[in-house]
Formats: structure tokens, sequence, C-alpha cells
């Protein structure tokens, strides 16, 4: 019996669905469109993984077949679970901690100018390690667990931001923080929960998690801010999508607000409303 062009290609791979060129470079489009992530050659591995795992929850026979759906939007819902999918959320308790000496030195000298709360956008927040990061450092600058600071964070996948909201995590993830932050931070997880820590709820009610698109047309958010994170996110968009995002930062931003990029961002070649005040830390030019 005669194999079909798929039947032999699946052969060939030994894999478990039929992945083309053709079908990599429909999903290069749809999440470009969706979410502004442009996907190098080198990712069709990590696409295939990822998405072999959405045809075997929805029971689709082929990628084809599946991003046929996407696409004549038979199944809407899967559009959530397919950027899920394909978003990269690594982080960590403070990563880059370069940064947050200065946003603690930021957050008391706007105090005293200001007399008004700090406000903070976190706009890439992943499962909470940045957000909690930070409000652990306003915690410290201002001495309270009541500091006066309001924090926004927010992301496009909703998995990882309900792993935010519930601010659970495994003990090794942090096992690299100071003593004394664990102990004034974390509770220990008991029993069941062994091997488990909680943020404190203290520390929870200084963040509001919310899912946002930075590729929408309405964020959802009001600015000013004092400070914006962005941090390691813009290398997944190509020179215009960050001009686009960037452009839209700017006029959310106090006149004296700070912008924290990733260690390998350089927001110079793409903004000229920005200059470099440190480290991967812009402000209004």
């Amino acid at each position: 019996m005669a194999l079909t062009s798929r039947q032999e290609t699946k052969q060939e791979t030994g894999k478990e669905f039929v992945f083309t060129r053709g079908d990599f470079e429909r999903v290069r489009g749809l999440i470009y469109k969706r979410a502004g992530i442009s996907l190098a050659d080198s990712k069709q591995e990590m696409v295939y993984s990822r998405l072999a795992r959405r045809l075997r929850a929805t029971g689709i026979a082929s990628f084809a077949n599946y991003l046929d759906d996407l696409e004549s939007n038979r199944r809407p819902d899967e559009w959530e679970s397919f950027v899920n999918a394909l978003t990269t959320n690594l982080t960590s308790f403070f990563r880059e901690a370069h940064h947050f000496p200065l946003l603690a030195e930021h957050a008391l000298k706007a105090r005293r100018q200001q007399g008004t709360p700090l406000t903070v956008w976190c706009s890439a927040a992943s499962t909470g390690e940045e957000p909690y990061s930070i409000a652990m450092t306003l915690c410290e600058a201002f001495n309270t667990l009541t500091p006066p600071v309001n924090i926004i964070a927010t992301d496009i996948d909703t998995n990882v931001l309900a792993t935010a909201s519930a601010g659970v995590y495994p003990r090794e993830r942090v096992e690299k923080l100071e003593a004394d932050r664990l102990r004034r931070f974390f509770l220990k997880g008991k029993g069941a929960q062994e091997g488990l820590v909680r943020v404190r709820p203290e520390l929870r009610q200084l963040v509001t998690f919310r899912q946002l698109n930075l590729l929408s047309d309405d964020w959802q958010v009001r600015g000013p801010f004092d400070v914006i994170f962005c941090r390691n996110v813009m290398i997944y968009f190509d020179k215009a999508t960050q001009r686009k995002i960037l452009g839209r930062f700017v006029p959310l931003m106090k006149p004296d607000g700070l912008l924290f990029a990733g260690h390998s961002e350089n927001f110079l070649y793409v903004s000229d409303a920005l200059r470099l005040r440190g480290k991967t830390v812009y402000e209004l030019g």
C-alpha cells in the first residue's frame, strides 16, 4: 500500500506527529500575530515538543488540522493554550541582582519628593519571582511589610499567572535567598506541604496580578509609573514590535521614572526617547 507524504515523513522521523517545515512556518506566523513573538529557525524542535502536548490534549491527529482549527477559530478557547505553550518563562528570585539596590534607592527618593505611594509595573511577571522580588526589596527599603507601594504584575500566560498568584514554590526555588529573607517573607510547608514554601500574605497583598498581552490595543493599566520592569521579554520581539511597545511605555512613565531591561537587551537602538541610566536601566531622554 502506498504511503502519503505525511505518513512517510512520520515513519522517517519516528515522531508521534508529522511536523513539516510548512507547519512550523504557520506556527511562526500565528504566534507573531497573536503575541509578537519571533521564533528563530532553531526553535522548530521546541515548537514540536510543546504543541504535541496540545494535540494529545485536544485529540487532534495532526498539526495541520490543529492549525486549521486555530486559523478558522473553530476552537477559540485553544488560543490561550497555544500562546501559553509557546511562551518561555525562565525566571528566578532576584535575577539580575544589580537592579534591586537601584530600585530601593529610587523608591525612597520618589517617596520623599512625591509623598505618594510608589507605582510599579512588572510587565512580564511569569511565575511571580520577579514581582515578589520587587515587593521584598521595597519592604526592606521602607522597613515594613506594608510599604507605600502599588505593584501591578502582568503576563500573557495565564498558567504562570495562576502560579504567581498562589505564591507557592518548591523549597529549592528559594534556597539561594538569604536566611533572613526566607524567615521574613516565606512560610514553610508542613505535612502534605513539606518541601514547599508560600509567600507571606502581606507580600502577596502588595502585588496585583493580571493577564495582559503587550500587543493588545488596550493594556488596561494606568500610569504614570515610577518604575516599569520589562526584562528578558523584548528579546522575543523583532525591532518593529520593540519600537511599538517602548513607544507605549514612554507616556506611562513619570518624568523621573525608570525602565528596567534584561541583561541582553539594548533599547538605545530602538527608541530615542530613552537614555541609559545604569546597567540595563533607562530613564526618559
